[in-house]
């Protein structure tokens, strides 16, 4: 874990150190309130140490500036002065606890131990995965009850593991988490101590790849059998669908969308090369043929169909040459696009299939994917409301309450605040719909089980979710001790049943709105339908703001609308191409750091040098491959946020850790 100690007596600073580098924490030393401040907005810590003198800001206005910003790291105050007029100063200005000097180091540690779990996802005090133990309190590690002897810093990976086990951890992240700024190796290092470790759990009789490496992203857990997982009750895979199986479905909804329109832009290209034959073509026809072969070539492959991609490409390269083409030419393509629809006809679905995932052993919308495979239609239930509208959607609201006149109320009030509302009324349903559809926010009884235990656990892992799912809860209790627990847990917010459904539903849109704003968001524009809707249904999943634009004359509109953080560009539109736009955006001050990528079907040097001269950070190929498309996205938006972070700490991305782990948390 990594702590933050404020404390400006090097003496005391230094002593500490050894107390908590022997509990294989990471520590860091600020030797004054601003120097704090900074590496508290720059850094993530799992608990800070504040001394209630420092100089500059003090313990207790750091404190009151940390909890303004919405953090909620355990603060523990460090002070002189044994009052309980400022032991009470410095509770209510937010700290979770206080301990005078000189202090005693076996209590010291007890409370640091203490609030760390109070702050840690896991209540359990013992670490579990599959026979895999690991015990904080006594920094002991077993597999299957035999001992392991770790040193310092791979005990400290294998526990970041265990608390995030879900999670993808690239070494980057590793790095920020294990080791001080001051002290931070290279990626090397990192690689390292995973071999050592890996080799030591071997030896102890563990699987090789326990800690598994996801290629291009980093390292994580490998999941466990649904029957042997301990660690938790309603992540199985065989009930849950994960982020993945979600974008899958999406991407299955979208095809069968947009099949219709696919089989209509064939036929514009047979007519076409009918028209050729005929030496009938005209300007106004040769020019939507060769529209439609270009976005053909470049959806196609996105969805399953590669061969057929290479066949609208081939479509698209004889049309831009028609006033040559000889009679054979022209019989060479109206037989192209026969078989494209041949194609089409042949491959009913997605190569994307979880029979054909599981059946080989690949993880879903793994780029080495690349042949299509003749599946079932997917269940009615996966295409409605996968494909959320361009412009605008109802957000959907989960109501979890056996009271059903309440249920009645809050129904009829919903329409008027443009919410759509769904019932659980006991929780099993309630985790089961989470699972299958989540929603935009949930309402939560408590008294909704007799286990008070299982509803924190539940409101805890839907606040780690990717987006994360806001809680609010609802009940006749009210009373600090209840707020505080579910303000520990993630909850958003916090009403009584004494408040009319008005007052509901505002709070509701407050909360909505709050979430919304934490989303990174990206702009993307391309005058194919069927590219935008592919687009925002594999990037949603991973908790970002997509906003779609297929006309490119209103761009400057939106961007400044929107304010992205991304731009992702098509190079060929009509009016207005996206090497165009992206010189536009370069030639404005206020967004020449946007991070822009192009797409484009094209792959030669001209074109790759055509995008990089206008300014340009990447490029991504068509047909898209969904992981490829997500990882560099992801690695664009974490460069630039820390890259703005040093260059201006005031000025870090709204809520950046919540993009720069989305991908690590889900593939």
């Amino acid at each position: 874990m990594r702590i933050l100690i404020v404390e400006d007596d090097e003496l005391t600073a230094q002593a500490l150190v050894p107390i908590l580098t022997h509990q294989n924490h990471v520590v860091e030393i600020a030797v004054n309130g601003e120097t704090a401040w900074d590496l508290i907005k720059t850094f993530n810590y799992d608990l800070m140490l504040l001394d209630v003198a420092a100089p500059d800001v003090n313990g207790v206005s750091l404190c009151r500036r940390i909890r303004a910003r919405g953090l909620h790291t355990p603060i523990l105050l460090l002070t002189d002065h044994d009052s309980c007029h400022e032991k009470a100063i410095g509770l209510d200005a937010g700290a979770d606890d206080y301990m005078v000097k000189p202090f005693d180091q076996e209590e010291l540690v007890a409370r640091v131990r203490a609030l760390l779990r109070r702050g840690s996802i896991s209540s359990q005090p013992v670490l579990e995965w599959g026979l895999l133990q690991l015990d904080p309190s006594s920094c002991e590690v077993t597999y299957n009850d035999q001992p392991l002897l770790l040193t310092p810093k791979e005990y400290a990976l294998l526990e970041l593991f265990l608390r995030n086990s879900r999670r993808v951890f690239s070494c980057g992240v590793i790095l920020e988490h294990l080791w001080a700024y001051e002290e931070t190796p290279g990626e090397e290092a990192v690689r390292t101590h995973i071999k050592g470790l890996r080799q030591k759990l071997k030896a102890a009789g563990a699987p090789g790849d326990l800690i598994e490496t996801v290629y291009g992203i980093g390292y994580r857990l490998k999941a466990l059998p649904s029957d042997e997982n301990l660690h938790s009750t309603h992540n199985s895979e065989a009930t849950a669908p994960s982020t993945q199986q979600r974008a899958i479905a999406q991407v299955n909804a979208v095809w069968y969308r947009f099949k219709e329109r696919v089989q209509e832009q064939i036929a514009v290209l047979e007519q076409a090369a009918i028209a050729l034959l005929r030496h009938e073509l005209t300007p106004e026809q040769g020019q939507q043929a060769r529209q439609d072969a270009h976005s053909l070539a470049g959806s196609l492959g996105t969805f399953g169909f590669p061969e057929a991609s290479q066949l609208a490409r081939q479509i698209e390269q004889y049309l831009q040459q028609e006033s040559s083409l000889d009679h054979a030419q022209a019989l060479q393509l109206r037989k192209w696009a026969t078989d494209l629809r041949h194609q089409i006809e042949r491959s009913p679905t997605l190569p994307f299939s979880n029979s054909h995932l599981k059946s080989n052993g690949q993880s879903p919308l793994s780029p080495s994917i690349s042949q299509p495979t003749v599946v079932e239609a997917p269940p009615t239930h996966l295409l409605v409301k996968t494909v959320v509208p361009d412009i605008g959607y109802p957000p959907r609201l989960l109501i979890v309450d056996c009271d059903r006149t309440i249920e009645t109320t809050l129904k009829a009030e919903a329409t008027y605040w443009g919410l759509q509302v769904e019932v659980a009324t006991d929780l099993i349903e309630a985790q089961k719909q989470v699972q299958q559809n989540p929603p935009d926010a949930v309402l939560l009884d408590p008294a909704i089980t007799v286990s008070p235990a299982s509803i924190l656990s539940w409101v805890t892992e839907l606040s780690q979710r990717t987006p994360p799912i806001p809680v609010i809860i609802f009940t006749w209790q009210d009373n600090l001790e209840e707020r505080l627990e579910f303000a520990r847990m993630g909850g958003r917010a916090y009403l009584t049943k004494s408040a009319t459904p008005a007052q509901v539903f505002e709070v509701v849109t407050q909360v909505l709105h709050q979430a919304d704003r934490t989303k990174t968001s990206i702009l993307v524009v391309d005058d194919d339908l069927k590219l935008l809707a592919l687009l925002r249904s594999l990037l949603k999943p991973w908790g970002l703001k997509v906003t779609t634009l297929a006309d490119p004359t209103q761009f400057w509109d939106v961007l400044e609308a929107t304010a992205p953080d991304l731009v992702l560009l098509d190079i060929e539109m009509p009016d207005i191409s996206g090497t165009e736009l992206c010189q536009v955006v370069r030639n404005a001050p206020r967004w020449s750091a946007l991070p822009i990528v192009i797409l484009t079907a094209h792959t030669d040097p001209d074109t790759v040098n055509q995008v990089f001269a206008a300014g340009a950070d990447d490029f991504i190929t068509k047909p898209i491959a969904g992981p490829d498309l997500v990882r560099r996205i992801m690695n664009r938006l974490e460069r630039m946020r820390l890259l703005r972070s040093l260059d201006d700490p005031e000025q870090t991305l709204p809520h950046s850790e919540i993009y720069s782990s989305v991908l690590e948390d889900n593939l």
